[in-house]
C-alpha cells in the first residue's frame, strides 16, 4: 500500500505525530486543522472569524499542494465549541468554496485542542 505524504510550509506544520494530508488511491484526507498561524502561534485568543480564514486558508495550500481545488472537496467536517458561531462560519465557508457544495457536517464539541473554537477535516479527490 502506497501513502503519500503531503506537506507544505504555506500552512501551519503538524504540532504531533501526523501529516497535514495523506494521499491514497486517487483520495486525499486533510487531517484536522486548527487554526495555529504559519509560523507555528498557537494563540487561542483570536476572534472567531479570524480562527475561520486560516483553517481555510491553510486547507487551500494543502490541497493546492496536492494538485487539488476547492471543486474536488468531497466531504468536510467542521467541530466548533460555540453553535452561536455556525452562521459566522458558514459565510466564510461559502465564500471559500463557491458554488461547489461538498458534503458536510458542522459538529458542535464541548472544547478543542489549545482552547480554539474550531477544527477542521476534509477529504478530496485527486489524481492518483
Amino acid at each position: 500500500m502506497t501513502i503519500d505524504l503531503i506537506e507544505t510550509s504555506e500552512a501551519a506544520l503538524p504540532l504531533g505525530h501526523y501529516s497535514q494530508a495523506v494521499a491514497h488511491r486517487g483520495t486525499l484526507y486533510l487531517s484536522g486543522i486548527l487554526p495555529v498561524a504559519i509560523d507555528g502561534d498557537g494563540s487561542a485568543v483570536r476572534p472567531f472569524a479570524e480562527q475561520v480564514d486560516l483553517v481555510l486558508a491553510h486547507a487551500g495550500a494543502i490541497l493546492s499542494k496536492a494538485g487539488a481545488t476547492v471543486t474536488d472537496i468531497v466531504k468536510v467536517s467542521i467541530y466548533i465549541t460555540d453553535v452561536s458561531n455556525w452562521a459566522s462560519f458558514d459565510v466564510r465557508y461559502a465564500h471559500f468554496v463557491g458554488d461547489h457544495k461538498p458534503a458536510r457536517a458542522v459538529i458542535p464539541v464541548p472544547a478543542l485542542h489549545h482552547g480554539f473554537d474550531i477544527e477542521l477535516e476534509l477529504i478530496a479527490a485527486v489524481k492518483g
